[in-house]
Order: structure tokens, then C-alpha cells, then sequence
């Protein structure tokens, strides 16, 4: 199985410092949804994973982030593709869970799901949360430059051996060309 794991906000779609609490405050990043779409009919399995503390800050409910990715499902399913998974951590920071990136339960859930050791597997994020959640479980972080990922980038004591690229479409192309030593090859 090629599996990979997104991160969602900032990475497929734009980020807010409010949250994005609804339905309508969810915007796709230019061709993030084509990104997916490649990946999916190239034969990945595909998976969110994100966290989703305004859940447990009160600012929204489950069942706004479930229409949240059921509009993204939308968008997909019209060119043929899908998220196969979703994983997210409705905690507070203070919670002290287990899923709240830069913990590994959520990567750890998705690798279980799927019956799948998660070392090798990429997974593209924008924050440092995403880079030591992957390295935890021995998956392949990419970083993107949307979201916070410029910042990220740019801060101190971040890993140059660690993959950037523009954006997730540029990481998907990454995948689908086979060039990142250390990620699985589209033909595995």
C-alpha cells in the first residue's frame, strides 16, 4: 500500500489564526484539490491528519468539521478521487493527549487503520508539529511553504535535511515522480 498523510489546514486548505470554525470559512488552496485527485487516481491512500483544537476550545462542534470534510470529500469525489482517511485531535493544547501533534497518536491511528508500518511513509505538514510527529513514528516529513510552513522553514533549529517544497501540489508531484530519496515510489 502507498499511503500518505496530510496535514489539513495549511496544507490543503487556508489557514486561519480564528480557526476555521464552518463550512463557509473553508477554502481550498489553489490546486491543493488537484493534488489530492493526482495522488488518489495514481493509486495512494490518502489521509488527513489534523489538529483540531477549537473543538476542545469551544469555537466550533464535530459536526461542523464533519461537513467541513464532507465538502472536501465533495470537491474530490467530482474528479474521481478521495480521502480515505481522516484523523484529528479535538483537544486543547493543555489536554496532554496523545493525539495532538507533535504526538504521534494520530499518525499512530492512521498506520493501525491501514495495517501499515508508517516508517517511510511521507507525510506533508507545514509546522514543526508535523516534522516531530513523522520522525516519531519514522515517516518522511515534507514541509510546504503555505500555511505556516514559510515560518517554519525559516525558524531556527529547523532541519535542513528535511524536504520543502512550494506547496502540496509540488509535494505530490515529488510522490508521483518518484525524485524524493526515502519516500515509497507511486509503483511500490
Amino acid at each position: 500500500m502507498k499511503l500518505v498523510l496530510i496535514d489539513r489546514d495549511g496544507v490543503i486548505n487556508h489557514d486561519s489564526p480564528d480557526y476555521v470554525k464552518s463550512v463557509d470559512e473553508w477554502r481550498p488552496i489553489d490546486g491543493s484539490i488537484e493534488a489530492v485527485t493526482r495522488l488518489s487516481k495514481a493509486g495512494w491512500t490518502v489521509c488527513v491528519v489534523s489538529n483540531q483544537s477549537g473543538i476542545g476550545r469551544g469555537l466550533f462542534a464535530v459536526e461542523e468539521l464533519a461537513a467541513i470534510h464532507v465538502k472536501l470529500q465533495e470537491m474530490l469525489h467530482a474528479n474521481g478521487a478521495q480521502i480515505d482517511g481522516f484523523f484529528f485531535c479535538p483537544h486543547a493544547p493543555g489536554a496532554r493527549c496523545h493525539c495532538r501533534k507533535p504526538a504521534p497518536g494520530l499518525l499512530e491511528d492512521a498506520g493501525r487503520r491501514f495495517n501499515t508500518d508508517l516508517k517511510g511513509v511521507p507525510f506533508i505538514g507545514d509546522t514543526m508539529k508535523d516534522v516531530i510527529a513523522a520522525q516519531e513514528v519514522g515517516a518522511v516529513p515534507i514541509v510546504v511553504k503555505t500555511g505556516k510552513g514559510q515560518e517554519t522553514v525559516a525558524g531556527a533549529g529547523f532541519p535542513s535535511a528535511i524536504m520543502v517544497c512550494d506547496d502540496l501540489a509540488a509535494a505530490a508531484g515529488v510522490l508521483l515522480a518518484e525524485a524524493a530519496p526515502g519516500i515509497p515510489s507511486a509503483r511500490a
